[in-house]
Formats: C-alpha cells, sequence, structure tokens
C-alpha cells in the first residue's frame, strides 16, 4: 500500500478501490490548503474513502481517476464541459493558436471576433469584456453599476462567486469587512415582493439585481420581465449571471431562452468547453461606462482560451448541441420518474431542473438525514462507474448507451435507497461516515 492511504480513515480496510487517491489526498493535504483549488472538488465534498477524488483523464464523456477507473461523467467539470471532454474541434483551434502564440504585448484579433461572436448570439451583447473565471466578470459587472448608477446597494440571488462584494452576504463571510458586507441583500428566487421590499428599505440607492435567471426551479408568473420592469422603474440595472446557463440552455442562454434582455450578463464554464475565460456582456450604452472603470487583466487575452471559446461558439451555432443535451436531458427525466415509481422511492429522492441541467432533491426519510442516504447513493453510484455530485450536467456527447447504463446503476442503486430507509439498515450499509451538511450553493 502506498505511502499516506491512511488518509481514507476508518472504512472498512478491504474497500480499496481508491487507494491512489488517498494517497494523492495526502500529499496535497500537506501543501495545499482545503485539499484542492476549487470548494466544489475538495474532498469534504465526497464520501471518505469511498469515492474518487483525483482525475487524470477525459473523453468524450467519460473520466478516468487515478486509480485507473472509469466512469460516466454527469458532473462535466462544474458545467464547463458541454461539448465533451477533448472536443476534436476545440481541441484543433488551440493547437493552432499555440503554434502561434499564447500571449502577446498587444491586443490579438481574436479578441474583436470573440465580441463579435458573442454580439451576435447573445441578445445583450453589443459589447463585451473578457476575464478568466466567473468571479472576474461578476465582480466587473456589479463594479460596472455602481458606476454607472452612482449607487452602492446590490440586490443578489443564487451563487455569484468569492469575491467580497457576494460571498460577504453569506455564511462564507470570514475575511470580509463589515462595510461591505452590509451593501449586498439576499433575496429568494421567484419572490417579487422580496425584491421590491429590498427596494424600499435602501431608499432607491440600489445598484443593481444581480440573479442567475435559473436554477433549480423555472421562473414563474413572468418574474424575470417583472423583475426587469421593477429593477428599471427603481433606476436600477438587471445582471443576469449565465454562468451555467449560458450556452447550456440556448444558445443565447437564459435570456434567449425566456425571452428577457437585461442590462449586462456574464458568462464562462461552458463557453470554451473548459478553457479558462470568462465574459461581462451588455448594451454598449451600460459598457460604454467600463472605459471609466478599471478592468484589467494581464491574461484576459490570453489567445488559447478565446481560440476555444470561438471554436465552442462557432460549434454550437453550427450543430444541434443545445437541441441534443435538451433531448437527452428529457429522456434522462423520464426515465428517472419511472425508475422512482417503479421503486417507491418518491418519498426518499425528487428531482428538479432543466432537462441539460438536472439535480436530485435527497429529503429527509424514515429518520434519516438527506446526508446519510445521499452518502449511500454516491457509494453505491461511484462503484457503479458513474460520477455525479447528486446532478446530471449533460454534454453533446452523452449517447443513449450513456443514460442507459445510468438507468440500470440507479435500477440497482434505488432499492438500495428504500431498503435503507424503510428497514432502516442506512447505517448498516454505509461503508464510511456521512456528509455533513456544507455550503449550499443554490436552492
Amino acid at each position: 500500500m502506498a505511502e499516506g492511504i491512511t488518509a481514507i480513515g476508518d472504512i472498512k480496510a478491504e474497500y480499496s478501490r481508491y487507494q491512489q487517491s488517498a494517497y494523492w489526498l495526502t500529499r496535497a493535504c500537506r501543501v495545499i490548503p482545503g485539499g484542492s483549488q476549487t470548494l466544489t472538488k475538495s474532498p469534504n465534498q465526497f464520501p471518505k474513502g469511498v469515492a474518487p477524488l483525483y482525475l487524470v483523464r477525459g473523453e468524450g464523456s467519460h473520466v478516468w481517476d487515478v486509480d485507473g477507473n472509469e466512469y460516466i461523467d454527469f458532473v462535466n467539470s462544474l458545467a464547463t464541459i458541454n461539448l465533451g471532454h477533448g472536443d476534436p474541434d476545440v481541441c484543433e483551434a488551440v493547437l493552432q493558436q499555440l503554434k502561434l502564440g499564447v500571449i502577446f504585448s498587444l491586443p490579438h484579433p481574436i479578441e474583436t471576433q470573440l465580441a463579435e461572436a458573442l454580439r451576435d448570439i447573445v441578445p445583450c451583447a453589443e459589447m463585451s469584456r473578457f476575464g478568466k473565471n466567473g468571479s472576474d466578470v461578476t465582480s466587473a459587472a456589479i463594479r460596472l453599476a455602481r458606476a454607472h448608477t452612482g449607487r452602492d446597494h446590490v440586490i443578489a440571488c443564487g451563487y455569484h462567486g468569492w469575491q467580497d462584494w457576494y460571498i460577504g452576504s453569506t455564511s462564507w463571510n470570514k475575511g470580509v469587512p463589515c462595510a461591505v458586507q452590509e451593501l449586498t441583500h439576499s433575496v429568494p428566487f421567484n419572490d417579487l415582493a422580496a425584491v421590491d421590499r429590498a427596494f424600499r428599505a435602501y431608499n432607491d440607492n440600489v445598484a443593481a439585481v444581480i440573479l442567475e435567471p435559473m436554477s433549480t426551479t423555472f421562473p414563474v408568473n413572468d418574474y424575470l420581465s417583472e423583475l426587469k420592469e421593477l429593477t428599471h422603474r427603481h433606476g436600477a440595472l438587471l445582471i443576469f449571471d449565465e454562468m451555467v446557463t449560458g450556452f447550456r440552455l440556448a444558445r443565447g442562454g437564459a435570456q434567449e431562452r425566456f425571452g428577457v434582455t437585461p442590462d449586462i450578463a456574464t458568462f464562462g464554464k461552458a463557453m470554451a468547453n473548459g478553457f479558462p475565460v470568462s465574459a461581462i456582456c451588455g448594451s454598449a450604452n451600460v459598457m460604454s461606462t467600463m472605459e471609466e472603470v478599471f478592468f484589467s487583466l494581464t491574461y484576459g487575452g490570453e489567445t488559447l482560451s478565446l481560440a476555444a471559446a470561438l471554436a465552442t461558439i462557432r460549434k454550437i451555432r453550427a450543430e444541434p448541441v443545445i437541441e441534443t443535451m435538451q433531448e437527452q436531458g428529457v429522456k434522462l427525466e423520464r426515465g428517472f420518474h419511472n425508475l422512482v415509481n417503479k421503486h417507491g422511492i418518491a418519498h426518499i429522492v425528487g428531482l428538479s431542473g432543466d432537462p441539460a441541467w438536472t439535480f436530485i432533491a435527497f429529503k429527509d426519510a424514515g429518520g434519516f438525514s438527506q446526508w446519510s442516504i445521499k452518502t449511500l447513493f454516491l457509494q453505491e453510484l461511484f462503484a457503479r462507474g458513474v460520477l455525479s455530485l447528486g446532478l446530471h450536467l449533460l454534454s453533446y456527447r452523452h449517447s443513449d448507451e450513456e443514460l442507459s447504463k445510468l438507468f440500470a446503476a440507479y435500477d440497482e442503486i434505488f432499492p438500495m435507497l428504500r431498503k435503507a430507509v424503510d428497514d432502516k439498515e442506512l447505517t448498516a450499509m454505509l461503508r464510511t461516515e456521512p456528509l455533513e451538511p456544507q455550503f449550499k450553493l443554490r436552492t
């Protein structure tokens, strides 16, 4: 056994499918706080000893972990992969650009080409600027809105990254000055009255409303259009954070899907099929204020990611990428519900979200917490070669064959969940300790 295997903790000794994951976790924790660069990839998000922790290869809709185990990937790098791992058209565009150079001392024409491509596909994108992460551009959007309106307060709904202006309004606010925390006010999705109360509470000193235009639930009762009207009536700007919805719900994002054009929108993730680039887009009137707002990144014009984004957008326009993900998602929803009904576990799990991005809702049942039930689910799912965090993020490469394998896994796991809950056997069936509640990104 490799050095450091003790990191798997007190699981049963015979369960050794993930020895190399444990070894690398031990090494990582010596030099990386938290063991990972990303919260959702950190070891406390996975049941200890019964889950892969390190991946080393991806191809199409499959990935391989450091122990050599193969999985169908339904996480898709936290929604960054929509064409599939190693898409040949994106890879070819990047390789061709690599031969010419990665970054230069002056702007490269591809910056303009990508901004034009966004203008042609995204309703609000008359002008654009680029960053590397979602937090870069959501923070730029807030700074821009404050500069444009001359106001300070922000109304937020959903998850918007790690920067002070947003994370200070959450339970992860350590290190954020109180003065900053007090400027952002969270409201529930689909609750127009809550937004109206927030506007009134801050005497029209609100610069913007920023939200994910869809997450686990759909907007209802013309919520987005009425939100836009309310926001503009109070002299504020409407910002759509389309990190996940962009290039997934429709070619032009949720704003195209739901027919509501915001003043500003932010994109990233699937925009470049996994390459690190993000964008802030908006009307020319609002975006022209960016000439007076400091937003400058050394790597904002890095050409490999811009080439990947341009190739990704061209493929989305030329091929039925969005339609395929939606069609496969509908099949997945139908198969999931059929199996839930077949095994009588509607009291244990449910499903929400858009077909291309669905969430499994684990419920407290039979005296067991949703976290214990989710732990058993993940333990058994990983063992059957499916990578998931309790969600289904589809890519263009998820075929009927992958869906059939997912359903076969669920057909075995769902009766186990019912037996574990109804017969009070869950504790005995776990090979590890239950997961603990974590910072919740979305509700």
